[in-house]
């Protein structure tokens, strides 16, 4: 039988398709008699399950992070859909394709990589530029910078998640540098790009996204602060000051103490990171709420327990009226973007860079 995407199962829908156990938890009825909690996820989307019966038995046989082959049913159970499992039975990861269970960004990584060499190549402070470099040059980091997510499940929830966080902060910051004058672009910009390193090893993302045991003891600002402290003392003649506010940047972006912020911002180019990177963090939350907790027929979405909302879904546009505006803002940008070389190659590696990686460290 063909893969069953959960984003197209409905109501009564019989289920017998593969699908990877993101969260599984023992639980006691009313009656004594012990179920399952499960949570299901594949690229298109993520949904509860409930396992009623054999749970003893079935509890060995597969694990979180497993792969499993589910028979059973889609349910809506107070305005949300479930799986009702009625067999399970795991499965070997050589019989999978792995690109149906991870969701990816919607943006082709090659593109956002072009993106990214073009943002590098316009930072003009040789300091923040070599800095860059050094970034750029290790594989091994950027192999994560373009893979990893940019949350476990707030924003960006994808691979390639971060890199494309961090692009549209940039972009926003673009956007907001001629409105103020005075602004170091450059500071701003290289900011919005490391902001969130540490999340490269904050988060584990080869199969079901999660913390790792660094990312749930020091978290992904302390890691970040680690890392770049290790690019910086490669180079010596880095003004002090400058590194000074680049850290600060780092420390302070999430603005408030009670959001795990060790720092409150204290210059106007962390003020506007914090609010920019808050700013698409939320957008993008928001739209990803929309897209999957909207009934069929209704405006509303489901309650937002982060937001404590509900959100509306319509916008005053009817479908032709959308199409046309989002056809002339996408002219629009496009127009606007500077030209570049087409990357070389795609995939999770750093080729497109090898050039501007040893022009920036020379």
């Amino acid at each position: 039988m063909s893969k069953q995407f959960i984003a197209d199962l409905k109501d009564r829908d019989a289920v017998s398709s593969v699908f990877l156990v993101k969260e599984k938890t023992l639980a006691v009825a009313r009656n004594g008699k012990p179920y399952m909690n499960l949570k299901f996820m594949d690229k298109s989307g993520e949904m509860d399950g409930k396992l009623w019966d054999q749970v003893d038995e079935l509890d060995k046989v597969f694990q979180k992070g497993d792969f499993v082959k589910i028979r059973g049913a889609a349910s809506l159970y107070m305005g949300k859909m479930q799986l009702v499992v009625k067999a399970i039975s795991k499965l070997a990861e050589d019989e999978l394709e792995m690109a149906d269970f991870v969701p990816v960004s919607p943006v082709p990584l090659a593109q956002m990589q072009q993106e990214l060499q073009q943002v590098v190549q316009s930072i003009k402070n040789p300091h923040l530029a070599k800095l860059l470099g050094l970034f750029m040059s290790d594989e091994q980091f950027f192999s994560c910078y373009c893979k990893a997510p940019a949350a476990k499940g707030m924003h960006h929830v994808y691979l390639g998640g971060l890199l494309e966080h961090s692009l549209s902060v940039v972009r926003l910051a673009d956007a907001v540098v001629p409105l103020y004058p005075g602004l170091n672009r450059d500071l701003l910009v290289v900011g919005a790009l490391l902001h969130d390193l540490g999340k490269v090893a904050e988060l584990s993302y080869q199969r079901a996204f999660d913390y790792t045991d660094e990312g749930r003891l020091l978290g992904h600002i302390s890691i970040g602060m680690e890392m770049l402290q290790e690019k910086l003392n490669s180079i010596p003649e880095f003004p002090r000051e400058l590194s000074m506010l680049l850290k600060h940047m780092l420390l302070a972006h999430h603005g408030q103490y009670e959001y795990g912020s060790p720092k409150r911002p204290k210059t106007v180019e962390a003020t506007i990171l914090h609010y920019l990177d808050d700013m698409d963090s939320k957008i993008n939350g928001i739209r990803t709420h929309l897209e999957k907790d909207v009934a069929e027929g209704s405006q509303w979405s489901g309650y937002h327990r982060l937001y404590n909302l509900y959100f509306y879904n319509g916008n005053g546009m009817d479908a032709e009226e959308e199409l046309s505006a989002a056809t002339e803002e996408s002219v629009a940008i496009v127009a606007a973007m500077p030209k570049a070389e087409k990357p070389r190659r795609s995939g999770f590696d750093n080729k497109p860079f090898a050039g501007l990686q040893q022009s920036l460290l020379d």
